[in-house]
C-alpha cells in the first residue's frame, strides 16, 4: 500500500526509515544531483504522490535552493521545493552535492497544515 494511503505510524518502520507518525524523512543519494532527483520523482509518484506538481528537472529544481551559507537563516526556512505535503530539500552542510533529502508529511495528522508550514508551536 503506498505511503501516502497508509501513512506509518509512529515507531513504524518503512522501507528502512522509522517514521514519527507526522513526517517520513529519508534521504536519497544518487551518482549526482540529477540522478537523485530522478529516485526522488520515481519513488513520489509509486507512493501515490504522482499528482503532486514538481519541478520539471534538477536545474529548475536548484532554483528553489536558498542562496546563503547563514546555517542560521537554514533553521528557519525550507531549503529546497515545498507542496504540501512535499518537501524536496538540499542538505544544510552544502557538502553533499549528491543528496537530496525527501520529507512527506501525514496529511490525516492533526494541524498538518501548520506542521507543514512551521507554524505549530510545540
Amino acid at each position: 500500500m503506498p505511503i501516502r494511503s497508509e501513512f506509518p505510524k509512529a515507531g513504524e518502520e518503512y522501507q528502512g526509515v522509522v517514521c514519527d507518525g507526522i513526517v517520513y524523512r529519508t534521504a536519497f543519494k544518487g551518482s549526482s544531483l540529477e540522478h537523485a532527483y530522478e529516485m526522488v520523482r520515481q519513488f513520489l509518484k509509486e507512493e501515490g504522490y504522482g499528482d503532486i506538481p514538481l519541478p520539471e528537472d534538477i536545474e529548475t529544481l536548484k532554483r528553489f535552493r536558498l542562496k546563503t551559507r547563514n546555517r542560521q537563516i537554514l533553521l528557519f526556512e525550507d531549503n529546497g521545493y515545498v507542496h504540501n505535503p512535499v518537501k524536496i530539500l538540499f542538505p544544510s552542510d552544502n557538502r553533499s552535492k549528491k543528496v537530496l533529502i525527501l520529507e512527506l508529511y501525514n496529511e490525516k495528522a492533526p494541524d498538518h497544515l501548520l506542521r507543514f508550514h512551521r507554524k505549530l508551536e510545540e
